[in-house]
C-alpha cells in the first residue's frame, strides 16, 4: 500500500468530516485505512463497523479517491432502498459538495436498478398490453346524460392511479419509481412498466432512445461511482447478465443480510396459476397452440394434491418430475411457434406472452435438474389473513406452489462476485464474537479455492458498558408459540418503569399486535403497532413522543434510527432463530450436519446471532444515549448456545435481575421527563 494513497485518502476523509460539521470517530481512519489498502492490494475485506462509527464516509471517500483514477466505475451495493436513498441522496451530495475543492474533477454518480424499477414509455404509449385488471375495468367510456365521453376516463382507485404514472411519465427526469410522491400500488405500477425478460430490447424497442432503464445504463457504464443494490450483484453473478457495468471494486454494504437477498433474488416459483397466465398470454397474442400446456398446467397441479406444504427433500416425485417436465416440453414447442418471422414489427404483446413462457420453461429446468444442481424445492400455500392481522398456518386445501433455490449461494458468489472483483463488505453486524467465520463461509469465503481475505473490527465510538444495560428475563418459562401471560406481565412492569419510549421487536405481527393490545388496556401512554400507519409516520410519531412505544417485526429490527431518550427500552420478546418450518434454512441445516458439522450452530444459531444484534443495535444511536435492551427469553441465560448469541451483541453491562432493570429504568424515566420539561421551557421562551 502506497504512504501517499494513505495519507490523501485520510486528509481527504479529514475535510470531509470537518466540512460536513462533524468530528473525526474512533475506528472512522482505522476503516479508511483498511479499505484504502483492500482496494490497493486487490485484497478482499470483511470490515465490521459498529453504530456511530461513520462507515459511509469511512467507504466512500476511498472509493471516490479510487475512482477518479480508475477507468472503471466502482460500485456501492446496498440491501434496502433507505440506505440507497440515504446515500444517493444525502451521503454523496455532501461529501462531494465538501471535497470539491480538493479533487481534480468532478465526480460522476449514478443510481442502478432493475428494469421494471423504471417507467416503460413504450408501454405508456401502448404498445404493450394492459396488464389483466382482476378488481374490473381500469377505463370506461362512460356516458353522461347520452353525451359520451371522447376520452376514457378512470373508474377506479388503480385507475386514477395510472392515469397519474402515464402523466408522470412525460414529465419525469428519471422515471425511477422512488421519484413518483406520493407512490402508487404495485399492481398500477405493472401497468405502466415491463421486467427485464418482457422488454423488446434496444434494439427493437421504438422508445429505446428515451428509455429510462437504458439511459440508467448508461450513465452507470461512464460513472466514476455506482450505487446499486444486492438484487442486481445476484443477478450478474448468477445468471451471468450484464446487468452492472464492468467495475473493479464494490462496497457492500449491510453486508449481513447478503445471503438472504441473493437467495431470495434467484429463488423460482412454479404454480398452476403461474402457467395458466402464460397459456392465456399466448392466446392473446400469438397464434401458438397452447392446449397440451394447459393439459399439462392441470396435470401439474394434480400431481399437488395432497402435498403437504414444507421442504420436499428427496426433490420431485415422479408424477410432479413428469408434470413438470410436460410442461416444459409444451413451453418448448410454443415458444418456437411463437417466434416473430423475420423483419417483422416488435410486438410487446407477443413479447409479453413469450417472456411468461421463457420464465415458466426456465423454472421447469431448474425443477428437473435441482438435485443435481444444488437447489433445494418446497411446497408452500397461501395464509389466510385473520382479523386482526396475524397470519394463520398455510391453506392446505388450496393450489400449492413449487419453490426452487439454491442450497448454498457460495459458489456462485465466489465465482460471479469475488472473482475478478476487489469486494470489501461491512456491516455493524458481520462478526459473531471476533470470529468472522460464519458469515464469510455463507458467502463462498472459506473452503478449497476460496480466494484469501481479511477480517477486522473497527469498533464503535460508545461506551456500552455505560450507555446500556442488557436484561435477561431469566425467571420466564421458555417462550412458547404466541405471547404468553408472563411475557405480557413482564412487558407491563418494563413499560411503567421506563413511563415508556419502548421499541418493541417481535418475532411475529400477530404477537406484535397482541401485546400492543394488552398493553394498550394497562398503561397510560400511546403505544403504536406495525401496520397501523406507514412505516416512516409510525416511527416519526415515535421518535417525536418521548413516552410513546412502537411495536412490531422484522422491518423494524434493522430500520429503525431513532437516537436520544425517546428510544430508552428496547424489548425484544424472543431469541429470532428461523421459523422450525423454514423449508431452506432446514435444507441448510441438513446439510451441515451431514457433512459432520453441527447444523443447529452454523445455520440457527449463526442466522439468531445476527439478527440479535441487528435488535439491539437500535438502542444505542448517538453518544449521548442511555438505555436497555430487554430479551424476554430466557434461554439467552440458561441454554448452552446463550454465551454464543451473547457473543455478538454489544457489550452492554449485563444483568438478570428485574429489580436491579426496573431501578434503571425508572432513572432513565425520570431523565426523560427532566429533559422534556426543560426542553418545553425553551421552546416557550422562543
Amino acid at each position: 500500500m502506497s504512504k501517499d494513497t494513505t495519507g490523501e485518502v485520510l486528509e481527504l476523509l479529514d475535510t470531509a468530516v470537518a466540512g460536513m460539521g462533524g468530528q473525526n470517530r474512533p475506528g472512522q481512519h482505522e476503516m479508511a485505512r483498511q479499505v484504502t489498502q483492500a482496494i490497493d492490494e486487490g485484497q478482499h475485506l470483511l470490515v465490521q463497523a459498529g453504530t456511530g462509527t461513520g462507515k459511509s464516509l469511512a467507504y466512500l471517500v476511498p472509493l471516490i479517491h479510487h475512482a477518479l483514477e480508475s477507468p472503471k466505475p466502482t460500485l456501492v451495493s446496498t440491501a434496502t432502498l433507505a440506505l440507497q436513498s440515504q446515500i444517493v441522496g444525502r451521503d454523496l451530495p455532501r461529501l462531494l459538495k465538501t471535497l470539491k475543492p480538493k479533487l481534480p474533477r468532478e465526480v460522476d454518480v449514478a443510481l442502478l436498478k432493475g428494469r421494471s424499477n423504471y417507467v416503460c414509455l413504450h408501454k405508456t404509449g401502448g404498445g404493450f398490453p394492459e396488464e389483466e385488471d382482476p378488481a374490473g375495468a381500469l377505463f370506461t367510456l362512460g356516458d353522461d346524460h347520452g353525451v359520451a365521453h371522447p376520452s376514457p376516463a378512470p373508474t377506479s382507485a388503480m385507475g386514477r392511479e395510472v392515469v397519474r404514472l402515464r402523466e408522470w411519465a412525460e414529465e419525469t427526469e428519471t422515471g425511477d419509481r422512488d421519484d413518483l410522491v406520493p407512490g402508487v400500488s404495485d399492481r398500477a405500477w405493472r401497468q405502466v412498466s415491463v421486467t427485464s425478460m418482457e422488454c423488446l430490447g434496444a434494439q427493437k424497442c421504438p422508445m429505446a432512445a428515451e428509455c429510462f432503464s437504458e439511459r440508467a445504463r448508461a450513465q452507470a457504464a461512464v460513472a466514476d461511482v455506482v450505487i446499486t443494490n444486492h438484487a442486481m450483484l445476484a443477478i450478474a453473478a448468477f445468471e451471468g447478465l450484464a446487468v452492472l457495468p464492468d467495475y473493479d471494486v464494490v462496497v457492500i454494504d449491510e453486508a449481513h443480510e447478503l445471503q438472504d437477498r441473493v437467495t431470495g433474488a434467484v429463488t423460482g416459483q412454479l404454480s398452476g396459476t403461474v402457467v395458466t397466465a402464460a397459456v392465456a398470454a399466448a392466446r392473446k397474442h400469438t397464434s401458438a397452440s397452447v392446449e397440451e400446456l394447459a393439459s399439462a398446467a392441470r396435470a401439474f397441479e394434480q400431481s399437488l394434491e395432497g402435498v403437504p406444504s414444507g421442504l420436499l427433500a428427496s426433490g420431485l416425485n415422479e408424477e410432479q418430475e413428469q408434470a413438470v417436465g410436460r410442461i416444459r416440453e409444451a413451453c418448448r414447442v410454443a415458444l418456437s411457434d411463437s417466434k416473430p418471422e423475420p423483419g417483422e414489427t416488435a410486438d410487446g404483446g407477443r413479447q409479453t406472452a413469450r417472456s411468461r413462457l421463457m420464465a415458466v420453461l426456465t423454472i421447469c429446468e431448474r425443477l428437473v435438474s435441482a438435485p443435481a444442481a444444488g437447489e433445494v424445492i418446497w411446497a408452500s400455500r397461501p395464509s389466510s389473513f385473520s382479523p386482526s392481522g396475524g397470519f394463520s398456518p398455510p391453506d392446505e386445501t388450496a393450489p400449492a406452489t413449487l419453490n426452487v433455490a439454491p442450497l448454498s449461494v457460495a459458489g456462485r458468489l465466489r465465482e460471479g462476485l469475488f472473482d475478478g472483483h476487489t469486494v470489501v463488505l461491512t456491516s455493524a453486524t458481520l462478526a459473531i464474537g471476533s470470529e468472522f467465520g460464519p458469515v464469510a463461509g455463507a458467502l463462498g469465503l472459506l473452503g478449497p479455492g476460496a480466494p484469501s481475505w481479511t477480517g477486522t473490527d473497527v469498533g464503535s465510538p460508545f461506551d456500552y458498558p455505560r450507555q446500556g444495560v442488557l436484561y435477561v428475563a431469566k425467571d420466564l418459562p421458555k417462550p412458547e408459540r404466541g405471547t404468553s401471560a408472563a411475557q405480557l406481565d413482564e412487558i407491563e412492569a418494563l413499560l411503567k418503569a421506563s413511563n415508556g419510549g419502548a421499541l418493541g421487536l417481535f418475532s411475529s405481527r400477530r404477537a406484535a399486535e397482541d401485546a400492543a393490545d394488552a398493553m394498550r388496556s394497562r398503561v397510560d401512554f400511546p403505544i403504536l403497532c406495525q401496520g397501523e400507519s406507514s412505516m416512516s409516520s409510525l416511527v416519526k410519531q415515535f421518535s417525536e413522543e418521548p413516552d410513546t412505544c412502537l411495536f412490531g417485526t422484522m422491518s423494524l429490527w434493522q430500520g429503525v434510527d431513532v437516537p436520544g431518550a425517546a428510544c430508552r427500552l428496547v424489548l425484544i420478546d424472543r431469541i429470532p432463530f428461523p421459523r422450525p418450518d423454514d423449508p431452506l434454512m432446514t435444507a441448510r441445516t441438513r446439510a451441515v450436519a451431514k457433512a459432520g458439522g453441527n447444523g443447529f450452530m452454523s445455520v440457527a444459531a449463526t442466522h439468531a446471532a445476527v439478527r440479535l444484534a441487528q435488535g439491539a443495535g437500535r438502542l444505542i444511536r448517538a453518544a449521548g444515549d442511555r438505555g436497555v435492551v430487554a430479551v424476554l427469553d430466557s434461554r439467552l441465560a440458561t441454554a448452552r448456545y446463550g454465551g454464543f448469541l451473547r457473543a455478538a451483541l454489544p457489550p452492554f453491562w449485563s444483568t438478570t435481575d428485574r429489580t436491579v432493570v426496573l431501578s434503571v429504568l425508572g432513572r432513565l424515566a425520570e431523565q426523560s421527563a427532566e429533559e422534556e420539561r426543560s426542553n418545553g421551557k425553551q421552546r416557550s421562551r422562543k
